[in-house]
């Protein structure tokens, strides 16, 4: 009986030998990540997740949260640094619920500030650090791997929107159902993209390859093809920037009135601003302002046409000498091409003017010049839940942005229906943080799928078989 078990007993120990082993590959882990964008007026978080399993090279991401934190942009908190991370802190709260506690260690978390933060490093670069540092003290207490804070330039804010736009409508890669696999279209419509922002604005396309010399071009590589892209980023011709632009010209036109007309805004509004405020960004500290910490009330006038003469005079178009290759201020632009998405404060001013896709520019024209003629009593009763705040710069904001578009860019009246107004694609957020979040994964390496040993299950059904079989003859061998 001790003979026969021992027999069995080697039988079995050479049955498992020789059962062949596989590898038995996992399913792919989810991953998350989150960018804080820094502007000049607010900033927001988002985080994204994708598969460990890579397309191309690049992840297939989507957008998991958007939190907008409450406050100014960080480079209002100069003065007061800590403030800047302590800002932070109820939407990084909010972003450790959405992911799973057991991925915290391994989220890579990013803040990437943008014009507002350019602005206050060439006005006081130790200001800037000092506020990168608090907001970078606030991250490292969270357990997240937090991978920097650092200030965007304008050409990378304006190339990763373009990524972003064109992964959300699916110029990169759509999934096919038949195929079961994220293929590439062939007929791929890749759209430009229109950025303004509050200290900035960026113009990003990819034109035709021979109107683009070496120096201009920002290569990408995005699921295995390779993209050249022409983008410029114009620094304190944002929305906000430019309306503090627009505000010291003119009083330094009228100097030394203390009461100024301003044909941008509306009839009966008001406005009072201090000489100081102008003197805290570089595009507005000019040494042209009346000395001394005064005050000067802005008189609304609601002239449309004085609005879009004065506005003109924010661009040195004589610069370009008449150049069709060329904007303003002697900034080269390849010709434009293809479809454009106009977002952030393009979309804003335009769905406040309640206008439609393919609407003409006459009628846009016609729209704008209307709201610039309305009083101030006849908009703020019209509009009583809109930020009275707002509610007055629309008229500017508008024609600023058709000059922009216009006079600038060299938008037409035929290209003009090539230009589409809107802020989201899908359920993700038009902006920056998507693009750069795809980039990076495009970086780092592709995770190798999970591999573990394991056996064929038809050879282990033989062996346990085999094993059962043999412990009952044993066992009768033993009883007999």
């Amino acid at each position: 009986a001790i003979v026969g078990a021992l027999v069995a007993l080697s039988i079995i120990a050479l049955v498992l030998s020789l059962v062949r082993v596989q590898d038995v590959t996992l399913p792919p882990t989810v991953k998350y990540g989150m960018v804080f964008d820094a502007g000049s007026s607010h900033t927001s978080l988002f985080v994204y997740e994708w598969d460990s399993d890579k397309e191309n090279d690049t992840g297939v991401v989507s957008q998991t949260l958007s939190c907008d934190v409450q406050g100014p942009g960080i480079s209002s908190y100069a003065n007061n640094p800590p403030e800047a991370g302590n800002s932070l802190r109820e939407c990084l709260d909010k972003a450790l619920q959405v992911v799973p506690a057991e991925k915290h260690r391994d989220v890579p978390a990013y803040l990437g500030a943008t014009a507002g933060m350019r602005l206050l490093r060439k006005q006081n670069s130790s200001a800037a650090e000092q506020v990168l540092a608090e907001v970078a003290k606030t991250m490292q207490e969270y357990p997240v791997a937090f991978k920097g804070a650092r200030i965007l330039t304008g050409e990378e804010e304006g190339a990763y929107g373009w990524i972003t736009i064109n992964y959300l409508l699916d110029s990169f890669t759509k999934y096919s159902p038949r195929a079961h696999a994220w293929l590439r279209p062939e007929a791929a419509n890749i759209f430009g993209a229109l950025d303004l922002g509050g200290a900035s604005t960026q113009i990003t396309f990819m034109p035709e390859g021979s109107a683009m010399s070496r120096n201009e071009a920002s290569e990408f590589t995005l699921y295995g093809y390779s993209y050249n892209i022409y983008t410029h980023s114009y620094l304190c011709y944002g929305q906000n920037e430019m309306l503090k632009r627009l505000a010291k010209e003119l009083i330094v036109e009228s100097s030394p009135s203390t009461r100024v007309q301003h044909p941008c805004y509306p009839k009966g509004y008001t406005e009072t601003v201090s000489l100081s405020s102008f003197r805290t960004s570089p595009c507005t500290n000019d040494p042209r302002l009346p000395l001394g910490d005064s005050s000067v009330t802005l008189e609304g006038r609601g002239n449309a046409s004085g609005c879009l003469a004065a506005l003109r005079k924010l661009f040195n178009f004589s610069a370009c000498a008449q150049r069709q290759d060329c904007t303003f201020d002697g900034v080269h632009q390849p010709p434009l091409r293809g479809q454009f998405i106009a977002f952030s404060a393009f979309y804003y001013n335009f769905k406040f003017l309640n206008l439609t896709e393919g609407q003409p520019l006459a009628e846009v024209r016609e729209a704008i010049e209307g709201l610039c003629t309305r009083s101030w009593e006849d908009l703020s009763s019209s509009y009583p839940k809109e930020n009275p705040q707002r509610l007055p710069k629309y008229c500017a904001n508008a024609n600023y942005i058709l000059t922009l578009l216009l006079d600038a860019y060299k938008f037409n009246e035929t290209s003009w229906n090539n230009i589409f107004f809107q802020m989201k694609a899908g359920s993700a957020d038009v902006g920056w943080t998507l693009g750069y979040m795809l980039n990076l994964t495009n970086m780092v390496p592709a995770e190798a799928p999970a591999r573990v040993k394991g056996h064929r299950p038809s050879l282990w059904a033989a062996a346990i078989t085999f094993i059962i079989l043999t412990l009952v003859l044993g066992l009768a061998a033993l009883l007999l």
